[in-house]
């Protein structure tokens, strides 16, 4: 995935200063009719409500407090993040469960073609579990979002028991995001003031014991980064204030590693960050505050996942219930938007394996509640 440049004005006349240049032809003002990026306009609603470009389909797989299709399996509430996983020549869904208490997190099974074949629990007895990530060895990192919250290592084949990795670090965990070549995981914090960390196991594969370390930057949002060493991860002492110089991030909230890049999310003040993790710089990918006012076509920035193409896809908390695309080349627009769900969220963006299908939840659904729950997929031609 290329890494993108720094987004750093409004938009002039259909086109974006980039970083002193004058860069024509994107889209990064919300455009006049919803969803002109590189998929195309958005359509009309279709029967779940779901407004997708020419060519996808979207079905519901689950509902929160209804059985998943064809199995005696009870769909938990309020879906958040999620992960896929290959099975055979199918593939599994995990998915967060973002209550307090109970959480944990549950899992779907799909055959090779598409359909569902089981439903299950993969995580219980946690609280609040929001994000997480998957692991280079087929595991999902459940976060508990909640004051000195816990990440679990859980089996998104049910098999085996989900292990407490204390040596994460206690805070209130979003996401997670594994970087296989520098051997670490990276974690997002969702506090106002709170840090960016990366977990380094002592051996890489067993999460049991390693070194927690925070990211060290000043106050300016691009230039080189240091890491350090966090004293205590027990939280005994907050474990953002351990550490004189600590980088504070405005409510951190979706990771995703690809190519030498974590990308990560800042709700608090709508951004896009990208650690480059081989050069060891930060930079901003967007930032709503310098669009032109009203025009911003991304808010409320949220979970995120990537595509082999180097798209990224950014779910909204609220904003006007988005998927939107960032493309390689800076393009930013709404790949799909979900109405009459004002009172809920978009989660846990992942595609399947093979890249053809993107699924994702609706936390609150048309109820805004967290038993209204809805849990999606999408079909089509996604840019490889």
């Amino acid at each position: 995935m290329e890494r993108r440049t720094l987004l750093r004005t409004a938009v002039l006349g259909g086109s974006a200063v980039l970083g002193g240049t004058l860069w024509r032809g994107a889209a990064y003002a919300a455009p006049a009719q919803p969803g002109s990026g590189p998929y195309g306009a958005l359509g009309s609603p279709d029967a779940n409500g779901v407004r997708l470009p020419a060519g996808f389909t979207s079905r519901v797989i689950a509902r929160s407090g209804q059985k998943v299709a064809g199995t005696s399996y009870t769909w938990h509430n309020a879906p958040d993040g999620g992960a896929c996983y290959a099975d055979g020549s199918g593939w599994i869904y995990v998915s967060n469960s973002e209550i307090n208490p109970s959480g944990g997190a549950s899992a779907v099974k799909f055959s090779s073609s598409g359909a569902i074949t089981s439903a299950y629990r993969v995580l219980s007895g946690t609280r609040q579990n929001c994000a997480g990530g998957r692991t280079p060895w087929s595991t999902w990192l459940s976060c508990e979002e909640v004051d000195r919250g816990y990440v679990y290592e859980t089996d998104p084949w049910g098999v085996k028991a989900a292990v407490r990795r204390d040596a994460m670090g206690r805070f209130k965990h979003e996401a997670a995001a594994a970087d296989p070549v520098r051997k670490v995981v990276y974690l997002t914090e969702d506090v106002t003031d709170g840090c960016f960390y990366r977990f380094r196991p002592t051996t890489w594969g067993d999460l049991s014991s390693g070194t927690l370390e925070v990211l060290v930057a000043g106050s300016a949002t691009s230039g080189p980064v240091t890491w350090a060493r966090v004293p205590d991860p027990s939280g005994a002492t907050a474990t953002r204030n351990q550490v004189s110089g600590a980088k504070r991030f405005n409510g951190g909230e979706g990771c995703y590693y690809a190519d030498d890049t974590c990308w990560f999310t800042t709700k608090g003040d709508n951004r896009v960050w990208q650690y480059n993790a081989a050069a060891q710089t930060i930079e901003l990918a967007y930032d709503d505050s310098l669009v032109a006012s009203g025009t911003a076509p991304l808010t409320g920035v949220d979970n995120v996942t990537g595509s082999s193409s180097g798209d990224l896809f950014v779910a909204e908390d609220g904003g006007t219930m988005d998927i939107c695309v960032i493309t390689p080349s800076d393009v930013i627009a709404p790949f799909l938007r979900v109405d009459g769900q004002s009172g809920s969220e978009i989660t846990g963006p992942a595609f399947s394996p093979d890249g053809t299908r993107l699924y994702f939840s609706s936390q609150r659904g048309t109820s805004g509640s967290s038993s209204g729950g809805i849990t999606y997929e999408v079909r089509g031609p996604f840019r490889v």
